[in-house]
């Protein structure tokens, strides 16, 4: 029996997005970066039974107990009212699971899925979970076929990658901006951990997919094209997924961000064909 835990976001059984093919994803809850573009920013922070949330549910699906914010899923709307008014970027419906539990979760799914996702938030705050969940997987006769891929924003440190790599099939990795000041300003954190991850990922062979996300006004790829085109070289024939930012579920001042047009992202796209980059995975859609 497996009880090593992890504070859960949400588990999708079935996603043709987060990886190849069918994929259980399981998110994480907490990340270690603030990016004002994310989507999914009430998995940034962790609950602390503030309790603002309580008198704001207007199904009455939360309430205070003995100091701790519980949630009833049986009677909560999936409004998100909570999420949006949370100040710690967290949500009262992120659950305390074990590997065991997950596994669960994985059994039922495991006839119809090709392997499983662990995203976030940022996967990797929660690294000892993933080791034992990864673990388990790998030495289940029913489930060691799956393929184990981690969504990450690439700031674990090399001793950590080194506990996890031979677990895992593979990582999709974002770098969100080019120079260190850009994406201090668009995520609160310096690259270059992130630059180091991506180079170690594809020495061994585990880097799965590089992410540049195309935010008009915003993001620097095309400004500094040339030492981006030979990084991305330099990385053994990674396939480049281009992604389109669009504003839903986005909050703050990104909301007022334009979104990503089929233009913008061919711009990006044959600035890096014309320097040697032509291994490029477009968006499935525009928003």
């Amino acid at each position: 029996m497996n009880s090593r835990c992890a504070s859960v976001s949400k588990i999708i059984p079935f996603s043709c997005v987060d990886g190849p093919g069918s994929r259980l994803a399981l998110f994480l809850q907490g990340c270690n970066l603030r990016c004002k573009n994310c989507h999914n920013p009430w998995t940034m922070g962790r609950c602390n039974d503030c309790g603002e949330c309580v008198p704001q549910c207007p199904h009455q699906a939360l309430s205070l107990s003995a100091g701790n914010v519980v949630w009833r899923a049986d009677i909560c709307e999936q409004c998100d009212t909570c999420l949006q008014m949370c100040p710690h970027h967290a949500t009262p419906m992120a659950q305390t699971m074990s590997v065991d539990d997950v596994l669960c979760h994985i059994r039922k799914a495991s006839l119809f899925i090709e392997g499983i996702t662990v995203s976030g938030g940022e996967a990797t705050t929660q690294l000892p979970f993933i080791v034992a969940l990864f673990t388990a997987i790998k030495a289940n006769p029913q489930l060691q076929s799956l393929s184990c891929l981690v969504d990450s924003n690439g700031l674990l440190s090399e001793t950590g990658w080194e506990k996890l790599l031979p677990l895992c099939d593979g990582v999709m990795l974002d770098l969100k901006a080019w120079d260190s000041a850009c994406h201090r300003r668009l995520t609160g954190r310096d690259n270059a951990p992130i630059k180091r991850s991506i180079t170690l990922l594809a020495e061994q062979g585990k880097l799965a997919e590089l992410r540049l996300l195309v935010i008009p006004g915003q993001v620097d790829y095309l400004q500094h094209i040339a030492p981006l085109a030979a990084f991305i070289r330099q990385l053994d024939d990674v396939p480049v997924r281009l992604n389109a930012f669009h504003a839903h579920g986005v909050y703050g001042e990104a909301r007022e961000w334009p979104s990503a047009t089929p233009k913008d992202v061919e711009q990006l796209a044959e600035a890096l064909r014309e320097r040697g980059v032509d291994k490029l995975i477009f968006p499935a859609l525009y928003l």
